[in-house]
């Protein structure tokens, strides 16, 4: 294979240099060697395609090494085999159920952009995750065996007896699932992400236009307060697909209706607010802003403060 001469400033790197290029198409590993005294040359070549959440995971977090630390295979056929998936064996089932252990999270909407952010942040975090789907097999390429896929319809208590087991928190990011729950029995911890503020703020052709999402998200919000489930309500401004973690955060009451929020950001909070359970409920809204949040857990005992002192 042809070598590339490189810039002379690559030479202060050392004798050779290993890293990692990607695009659509395929992955490649190139080894940087020097040859001669001014010279060096690079040697590439090329790895098998992997899914797009693969790579992120490769690149942030080192996912081949994230695979063997989860006991779980390089990648997963591609024939869409999900074995094990609906026939859950005896042993899965003892374990789930050994001293009522539920540590696992149940993400609603799995397919949507926020739900695949919130997916990624557990991953990252080392949370077993468990995701409401509609195509199984195109999730299964995206997250491989780091989550336990499933699907079906929210009314059906059956389904949902099941979706449950093992489901110590709830977070739904859009609107829909939970209006549709009819218990959350044995959950211990319900986050939803609410643009209830955002479409009551909405006028006009956009206010028709969110009609349907509006009775959609007060349905999901009354249910949610009236589960007896612990639960925390975030309602976001408008939600935007800019990068996170470039801005601050804005908790002022009113802020919803006004101002905007990225969807990094408000996936990040989602996942963040894991770490308080409220008494009974916390209600509160956030967009990107000023304030800069270091300690989240923190950063929630605080809301919840201030909300316990307006009651």
């Amino acid at each position: 294979m042809a070598g590339t001469s490189l810039p002379s400033c690559l030479l202060s790197q050392g004798p050779s240099l290993l890293f990692s290029s990607s695009n659509q198409a395929s992955e490649a590993k190139c080894r940087i060697a020097i040859t001669s005294g001014k010279r060096c040359r690079v040697r590439c070549f090329a790895k098998k395609k992997i899914s797009f959440v693969d790579q992120i995971l490769d690149y942030i977090e080192g996912g081949p090494k994230l695979r063997k630390w989860y006991g779980a295979p390089e990648l997963r056929p591609k024939d869409g085999s999900l074995s094990g998936d609906d026939d859950e064996s005896e042993e899965e089932a003892k374990e789930d159920d050994l001293d009522g252990e539920r540590n696992t999270v149940f993400v609603t909407d799995g397919d949507s952009d926020l739900g695949q952010m919130i997916i990624l942040q557990l991953i990252v975090k080392g949370t077993r995750v468990k995701a409401l789907v509609k195509d199984k097999r195109k999730a299964l390429e995206a997250f491989g065996s780091y989550v336990e896929l499933t699907s079906g319809d929210a009314s059906d208590e059956r389904f949902l007896k099941k979706a449950f087991k093992g489901v110590g928190a709830v977070i739904s990011p859009t609107e829909g699932f939970l209006s549709n729950v009819k218990s959350l029995r044995g959950v211990k911890h319900a986050v939803l992400l609410s643009q209830l503020s955002v479409y009551e703020s909405s006028g006009g052709i956009q206010a028709m236009m969110n009609n349907k999402a509006k009775k959609l998200a007060e349905q999901d919000e009354n249910t949610v307060i009236s589960s007896n489930v612990p639960y925390t309500i975030i309602r976001t401004g408008k939600l935007e697909n800019s990068p996170g973690g470039n801005q601050g955060f804005n908790f002022s009451a009113g802020a919803a209706a006004k101002g905007s929020i990225s969807k990094e950001d408000a996936a990040r909070i989602c996942v963040e607010a894991l770490s308080v359970i409220p008494p009974t409920g916390l209600i509160f809204e956030v967009t990107n802003g000023e304030e800069v949040v270091s300690d989240w857990e923190g950063q929630l005992m605080k809301v919840m403060q201030r909300q316990s002192e307006k009651k």
